[in-house]
């Protein structure tokens, strides 16, 4: 019976990797998007990643106190909520029609995605042995690639028409002139955040409903000790986690936001085109996630982290010398090493933290913040030096050497 509990539990707790992938992966597109809409340029529409991943910083730590003070289900029901208000809100912003109108619902859906992310991850690592940790982590981020899978293949050609006119070169008999274009591309956005809404609702209920099995730490919860422990930082292979969150999200942001404007913008691939490369791109990392976590029954986490990321910055040398289509096709094989990263360092880093689990899950998630600068600095370069666009990608080439040294030496509990 307790079996079968964890089995369903861990379902439920998968389909939320699935639905914060779909939420995250839109943003590529959505950057597209808005360059049109709004009429921005590369730099300007990167700072929707900057909107969604800020929330990311400044919520885990009360997001963690709210989860000892009551449960990680309590977080996640919230979450679900708060985030599906979120994409709700694409209905008002499409009359309204300003940038950062939808810059504030971006950040009310990471938001809510972020109690998801707070509690789900820590969440799957306690429910099962240490031992499978982290190839349990790699099993439900693998919902997370599906996600994503399906957010680059399909809806993003929801949300993309095709056309990318300016005010010059509209067509003079386009129904509505310039507003009809904008009303049309805009009214575009709004049915794929209702359908993840939707599923949002949905989850939200089911689990509400659903006796979720208690882990240890909070069967012998009590109300002494702070809400959040800082001193956990202390332990140096979750700081150097931290560190290294921090670097793979912000070189994983910069190459993943940047995708479509690098297929279309500098390398003329046209926009359905280039959604179809987004989603083998997307395939790539999807299937890297399933691979990855079988060959963790064969291979110590860490050698894998630290030879995909060794991979990953030959790759990026790739780009940087040669861009075009060689460099889109090196991006693929990016997506194919990334895949495993994120929830192998996450899993190394709390290894060992006992009731302490939360406030380490909240730092890591914290260090997510890398997507709201460093993706921003990479469209800088690239904006600022078209002829030299490629030369932009020795920022995720830096991230990825960070995560290797963390799969090296980093990861090791020395306290």
């Amino acid at each position: 019976m307790k079996n079968n509990r964890h089995f369903v539990a861990l379902v439920l707790i998968f389909s939320l990797f699935f639905l914060w992938a779909i939420s995250s992966n839109l943003l590529p597109t959505m950057i597209r998007q808005l360059m049109k809409t709004c009429e921005l340029n590369p730099f300007e529409a990167s700072f929707t990643e900057t909107a969604y991943w800020l929330a990311y910083f400044i919520f885990p730590i009360p997001i963690a106190m709210f989860m000892k003070r009551f449960s990680y289900k309590s977080g996640i029901i919230f979450g679900l909520l708060l985030a599906a208000v979120g994409g709700l809100l694409f209905f008002p912003a499409a009359i309204v029609k300003s940038y950062w109108a939808y810059l504030g619902i971006f950040f009310v859906i990471a938001t809510g995605m972020c109690f998801l992310e707070t509690a789900a991850n820590p969440y799957v690592t306690v429910l099962g042995s240490p031992e499978t940790a982290s190839r349990r982590l790699n099993l439900a981020q693998s919902f997370n690639g599906l996600g994503a899978f399906v957010s680059a293949m399909f809806l993003s050609k929801l949300i993309l028409s095709g056309q990318h006119y300016t005010r010059e070169t509209l067509p003079l008999d386009y129904p509505g002139g310039w507003e009809g274009y904008i009303q049309f591309e805009t009214d575009a956005m709004k049915m794929p955040y209702l359908f993840l809404a939707g599923l949002l609702i949905l989850i939200a209920v089911i689990i509400f409903f659903y006796r979720l099995p208690a882990i240890p730490e909070e069967e012998q919860k009590s109300n002494d000790g702070p809400l959040i422990n800082f001193g956990v930082l202390k332990r140096r292979h979750l700081r150097w986690g931290v560190i290294s969150q921090f670097f793979y999200n912000g070189g994983q942001t910069a190459i993943n936001s940047l995708f479509l404007v690098y297929c279309c913008t500098y390398v003329g691939i046209p926009e359905s085109q280039a959604t179809t490369f987004f989603g083998f791109y997307m395939l790539a990392f999807l299937l890297g996630r399933w691979i990855g976590t079988g060959l963790m029954a064969r291979f110590r986490p860490q050698r894998m982290l630290m030879v995909y990321a060794v991979i990953n910055v030959a790759l990026c040398g790739v780009i940087m010398q040669y861009g075009g289509m060689v460099g889109l096709y090196a991006m693929i094989g990016i997506s194919f090493f990334m895949s495993i990263m994120y929830p192998t360092q996450f899993a190394l880093a709390i290894t060992g933290l006992g009731k302490d689990t939360k406030s380490g899950s909240a730092f890591l998630v914290m260090a997510i913040i890398g997507n709201a600068c460093l993706p921003q600095l990479t469209a800088f370069f690239m904006n600022h030096f078209p002829e030299a666009y490629a030369i932009a990608y020795w920022i995720p080439l830096v991230c990825f050497v960070f995560c290797a040294y963390y799969g090296w030496k980093g990861y090791r509990v020395v306290d």
